[in-house]
């Protein structure tokens, strides 16, 4: 999973540069995507699947640069995951049910997140404002 998710880390740090992102939107970034993908790799796959993939895309457009996580684990959508009874910020720390703080800091870092299941995969969209582009 290391290895891994080190590729993922370098590949939106390369894809940030490219799209002209300041240092602080790079590391927002790459902060949202790689708790996502980590999150694939232990709970998505549960370390069950010895060949376990996350597939990995950019796109830079004139105002956005997306990234693209896709998976074969089975369906998660972290956004409704945060809309969950469940979670909830409200509720005292020693009362509060665990996990589900890192998908919150993931979307929170992002300019937009989007979730789609596709033909069998998860595919966990992240946006992020080109600056000085509209």
């Amino acid at each position: 999973m290391g290895e891994s998710l080190s590729a993922i880390r370098q590949f939106v740090s390369s894809a940030s540069q490219q799209a002209g992102l300041d240092k602080q939107a790079v590391y927002k970034l790459t902060l949202a995507v790689d708790e996502i993908a980590a999150n694939i790799f232990i709970y998505g796959y549960r370390d069950t699947v010895p060949d376990a993939k996350i597939g990995i895309a950019g796109q830079i457009s004139d105002g956005l640069l997306t990234v693209r996580l896709e998976d074969s684990a089975p369906a998660f959508d972290p956004v409704e995951h945060l809309k969950t009874a469940e979670f909830d910020l409200d509720v005292p720390i020693d009362e509060r049910i665990p996990g589900g703080l890192g998908i919150k800091l993931a979307i929170d870092n992002v300019d937009a997140f989007r979730y789609e299941y596709l033909d069998g995969r998860n595919c966990n969209i992240f946006m992020m404002k080109r600056p000085g582009k509209s």
